[in-house]
């Protein structure tokens, strides 16, 4: 499905409807705050609502992430039919578990931070979670985490939103 598509499928919402949209679309995986900040700056939501929401709506599986992650992920590498996900989901982690193990809090809050595809709130929580880190400091890394990516993304997403003006 094209952004535009969705763009204008959202820009036609009532306030309150674009607001859940927002916090909906930033608690997806992969989307989170990179997908709901633009698209909600770009259908005419106030840059501070869409901050607030954004930032609310991606925090809101990290919990759940940290507390559920291992045991979902064992019982899924039971079932030959979720193979695929299970080498992505090794394959991610593998890659990114060296810089977090040394760096541990700092390491986790810059890699959520950090507004890249495979990067955020699921995979740092899903990281930590496989890490065995500390359920209260990897809540505490991704909501730091979070807001400097929040931050970023709007700044930015509200820049190139005035340029298209």
């Amino acid at each position: 499905m094209d952004l535009n598509v969705i763009q204008d499928y959202i820009a036609e919402l009532s306030p309150f409807l674009k607001i859940l949209a927002i916090i909906l679309i930033s608690a997806i995986p992969v989307v989170e705050q990179r997908g709901s900040i633009p698209i909600g700056i770009f259908v005419g939501v106030h840059p501070a609502v869409v901050f607030i929401t954004a930032y609310l709506g991606s925090l809101l599986p990290a919990p759940f992430i940290l507390l559920l992650f291992d045991v979902i992920y064992e019982w899924l590498k039971k079932f030959r039919v979720f193979r695929p996900l299970i080498n992505l989901i090794d394959h991610k982690i593998r890659k990114n578990t060296p810089r977090l193990e040394k760096y541990k809090e700092i390491g986790l809050i810059a890699f959520i931070a950090i507004p890249l595809p495979t990067t955020g709130i699921w995979t740092g929580s899903a990281v930590a979670s496989f890490l065995g880190l500390d359920f209260k400091k990897s809540l505490v890394c991704a909501a730091l985490g979070g807001l400097a990516s929040a931050i970023v993304l709007t700044i930015g997403s509200y820049i190139a939103y005035i340029n298209t003006l």
